[in-house]
């Protein structure tokens, strides 16, 4: 079963995403802010992290940036889903992606649920 670390301040949306993901086969953790992320990672080894930048006490920007220095979190697969538009990051494209490893940047207000999931399948890896 697919391990999936959610990062997600708002309970409700954690709450609707964790259910989603859950009833499609993944095995969910879901936490409010980066340094929870960073004790949940260590502790469920996810497949693949999808995260909000706004979070509490860190922005997302620096979690990613933590959980990249850590070696065996560098291949882990990420997916942006956020309320920060992706246009403010248009001039870092280049540096979400290939250092902090970024795998797909979706904007809340115009992804649908179904988009998210279709996106988390395709990072889903293969069991046999």
């Amino acid at each position: 079963m697919p391990r999936i670390l959610l990062i997600e301040p708002d309970r409700r949306l954690g709450e609707t995403y964790t259910q989603a993901l859950t009833a499609d086969g993944h095995q969910v953790v879901t936490v409010p802010g980066a340094q929870a992320a960073i004790t949940a990672a260590d502790a469920a080894r996810p497949d693949i992290v999808i995260i909000e930048l706004q979070l509490v006490e860190h922005s997302g920007i620096e979690f990613l940036y933590e959980f990249r220095s850590y070696i065996d979190w560098q291949t882990i697969p990420v997916i942006i889903h956020s309320q920060v538009p992706p246009a403010e990051f248009s001039d870092s494209r280049q540096l979400l992606e290939t250092e902090l490893g970024v795998h797909t940047y979706l904007y809340k207000p115009r992804t649908s649920l179904r988009q998210l999931l279709a996106q988390v399948q395709a990072l889903t890896p293969v069991t046999t």
